[in-house]
């Protein structure tokens, strides 16, 4: 049996419900990071968004993704590091899977609850809100170039 998830990104209708004044700008940058497993850098954004819309400015398009972190509708992931990457899977809980290398990330829903896994003891009387778990290892596109 074969199970299909929704896809992981709705950021345009997410958007849109909210009443976001979607101009041409902005209805472009978030196509571009619209999709299941899309980590972009602004400037990788950028790039993806002149080749749509050439007139776009880098400025624009850093805006445009600090509205969306401010929204909540774009996460902002940042490892060892590197360039902050914006993450649309805003909505549905994940945890991400990087690898050393490259820096490629992928997005994972491991079994379980990480925040139940954390005994009391462990806690020192922190009241927990959020958990993040980054996963980190070798792609295959690296793996097969060592």
């Amino acid at each position: 049996m074969t199970v299909t998830l929704a896809p992981m990104s709705d950021l345009l209708e997410r958007l849109r419900g909210r009443g976001w004044r979607m101009t041409a700008q902005r209805r472009v940058v978030a196509e571009v990071l619209d999709g299941d497993h899309v980590h972009l850098t602004a400037d990788e954004v950028h790039a993806r968004a002149v080749a749509r819309l050439p007139e776009i400015s880098r400025a624009t398009v850093y805006n445009t993704l600090g509205e969306m972190v401010t929204l909540g509708e774009v996460l902002e992931v940042a490892t060892d590091g590197r360039a902050k990457r914006y993450d649309p899977n805003a909505h549905r809980p994940h945890q991400h899977l990087v690898c050393g290398r490259c820096g490629a990330i992928r997005d994972v829903h491991p079994a379980g609850d990480p925040l139940a896994d954390l005994p009391d003891a462990e806690r020192f009387g922190f009241t927990i809100s959020n958990v993040e778990v980054t996963y980190r290892g070798i792609c295959p596109s690296c793996a097969t170039t060592a």
